[in-house]
């Protein structure tokens, strides 16, 4: 049945101009009215016409707005399988995340972040191509299918991200030979303002944090009623903006203890500006969400995603990617001191035995 409704609806885009266009041809060419120069007959030939010229302008609108919607949906189906939805729980961290698209009606932007617990620790990457909307999309695919498989193979972050800079490079050479294929062999980097930038975290079993960072805001940290930066130290360039240098020592920021969360989000979430010309007011936002009492990651991503639509009155200028880290391990009924943690640091839990529901999804205004 599908197939046979595409052929029955390409025939009636091509039937319904060559019908109209036929209708307009035999009216001026058998009409005795049309053939007559009176004022009157002059009138009614132009009605004819008019009327032809207006069924043809909106059939061509509709096929048009029938096309950009499949696109769009086609370009959302895409990013979904890019940015997948991740569980409620990551090893003992509760987790939610959502993006913000400053494409009017679409759900791609050029924002990146993912979660994945391995062996070396949970592994977190929160990225914003340069651009957004749908040429940035191949540069998420890039890094995400590069970050997936780097995670579980490299033990120091470092190895980690210089996989991220050879994918992103690699990534770059091949977009310039597909769109300047008689430009012979391409040069070695491309496109030279094209960058990346990129924050990676390591949490181990302890709630010690590591992290790498080229050009990211770092994520704010909220510890009971405070709310300040993971970390102050002076980040590292974009990725692809220059070559990584030699030696990458990780930035130690501390621990997250028990009921502590990381707020990590791309600058568009600060830099955005109100009619008035002000900018996002995140860290006093994060501030009101947790002052009254402890709250889970999605309270505080609904609370941000709404003081956001408010203050850009639901239209964002910039891609805002959010994500949600807080450590809360399952609770379990006490048994003597055996499996409890007096350090107060961050037991590691278990993988549940059934998948959890995803609790994150793009999201456009």
């Amino acid at each position: 049945m599908f197939g046979m409704r595409r052929p029955l609806r390409r025939a009636l885009s091509l039937g319904l101009p060559t019908a109209w266009g036929a209708t307009a041809i035999t009216y001026k060419m058998t009409c005795p009215l049309a053939q007559q120069d009176g004022l009157g007959a002059r009138l009614v030939t132009s009605a004819v016409f008019f009327v032809v010229g207006t069924g043809l302008i909106q059939h061509v609108r509709q096929t048009l707005l029938r096309e950009l919607k499949q696109a769009r949906r086609v370009a959302g189906a895409a990013q979904s399988v890019l940015l997948r939805p991740l569980p409620p729980r990551v090893e003992g961290l509760s987790v939610a995340a959502a993006q913000l698209s400053a494409d009017r009606g679409a759900l791609v932007g050029g924002d990146l972040y993912e979660v994945i617990a391995t062996e070396h620790g949970v592994r977190v990457v929160m990225g914003d191509v340069r651009g957004h909307g749908l040429p940035a999309l191949g540069t998420v695919a890039a890094l995400l299918g590069s970050f997936r498989e780097a995670v579980h193979d490299e033990p120091d972050l470092d190895g980690v991200l210089r996989r991220l800079e050879r994918a992103l490079a690699r990534h770059l050479r091949e977009r310039h030979r597909e769109e300047h294929p008689a430009s012979g062999r391409p040069p070695d980097t491309p496109v030279a303002e094209e960058f990346v930038t990129v924050l990676l975290l390591e949490i181990d079993a302890e709630g010690g944090v590591r992290a790498l960072n080229c050009g990211h805001p770092w994520p704010y940290l909220l510890r009971g009623t405070e709310v300040g930066p993971l970390a102050r130290s002076e980040p590292l360039p974009p990725l692809g903006a220059f070559p990584l240098p030699t030696e990458l020592p990780a930035t130690h920021c501390g621990h997250l203890r028990r009921g502590e969360s990381l707020v990590l989000y791309t600058d568009g979430a600060e830099d955005v500006r109100d009619a008035r010309g002000r900018f996002f007011p995140l860290a006093e936002t994060l501030t009101k969400a947790v002052h009254d009492h402890p709250v889970s990651p999605e309270q505080i991503l609904r609370t941000v995603l709404r003081a956001l639509l408010r203050h850009t009155a639901g239209r964002p200028t910039d891609d805002i990617a959010l994500l949600v880290l807080r450590n809360q391990p399952p609770h379990r009924p006490a048994q003597g001191a055996r499996g409890s943690d007096t350090c107060g640091h961050a037991a590691r839990a278990r993988p549940a035995t059934t998948p959890g529901q995803p609790t994150t999804s793009p999201t456009s205004p």
